[in-house]
């Protein structure tokens, strides 16, 4: 049921953070990992843990913003390992500004980076997962999803439409077998979150004081979630938003 062998699975940003995480999921049940980014040096790094994980796996450059890259992107992944099966839409950014003093680029970069390139990519591969006869879509969204954050409304914004371009694309690809399911990460110790820290006193001790768990999350704790969604043992489950957080979102 979780069995992945002989399936291809793309990941946007999967040289690092949580992508990196949901690759070593994948790569262990059995997928050639296609590993799409930016950073050459990070993607050849990963390239290596996937590689010794057993997985056939390779690196591919991309620009998520740039419509003719990702459809360069596609082509070549289906070129090169024959077919596409998941698509994992993980690349994002973040700048940390409160709405009155975030200028409009920046506000545009995040939104092109973290929503429209979900779109993009997902339009970009629907034609191979329709022809290999169904397929997963995984899309990351955030415990920003959910809450509002005064310093990240960009980022916020970004995230909820993951949630609302989620359904629609579960309910519109449904006949053609494809599942459509978001993943929403809470407080991940990541390159992201760790800048974070820095910028944001407290948040440490805010995190492990709201967190059920008491710990922050790590990029280890994606394998799981992502195997479950890519495999056929959520063939039933389509149009969800699954937090990932250690129970954070449970508090009030």
């Amino acid at each position: 049921m979780f069995d992945l062998k002989g399936r291809v699975a793309i990941i946007t940003g999967g040289n690092g953070g949580i992508g990196l995480g949901m690759a070593k999921g994948l790569a262990k049940a059995g997928a050639r990992v296609v590993v799409a980014a930016r950073n050459r040096e990070k993607s050849s790094a990963a390239l290596r843990e996937l590689k010794a994980l057993g997985s056939d796996a390779l690196a591919l450059t991309v620009d998520v913003t740039d419509e003719r890259s990702v459809e360069a992107l596609v082509a070549d992944a289906a070129q090169q390992c024959g077919r596409i099966d998941i698509l994992v839409n993980n690349a994002g950014i973040n700048i940390r500004k409160p709405a009155h003093e975030l200028p409009i680029a920046q506000w545009q970069q995040v939104i092109d980076t973290n929503l429209t390139s979900a779109f993009v990519c997902s339009r970009a591969v629907y034609p191979h997962l329709k022809r290999a006869g169904g397929g997963k879509i995984i899309n990351i969204g955030s415990m920003l999803s959910i809450f509002g954050a005064s310093f990240a409304p960009a980022y916020g914004a970004s995230k909820g439409g993951i949630v609302q371009l989620t359904k629609s694309l579960a309910v519109g690809w449904a006949t053609d077998n494809i599942q459509v399911n978001a993943v929403l990460p809470g407080w991940i110790d990541t390159e992201l979150t760790q800048q974070a820290r820095q910028q944001l006193q407290g948040l440490n001790e805010r995190v492990l004081a709201r967190s059920p768990s008491g710990r922050w999350g790590t990029i280890d704790d994606f394998e799981g979630i992502a195997v479950f969604l890519a495999s056929a043992a959520s063939a039933f489950i389509t149009g969800t938003a699954i937090a990932v957080d250690g129970g954070y979102s449970t508090q009030v």
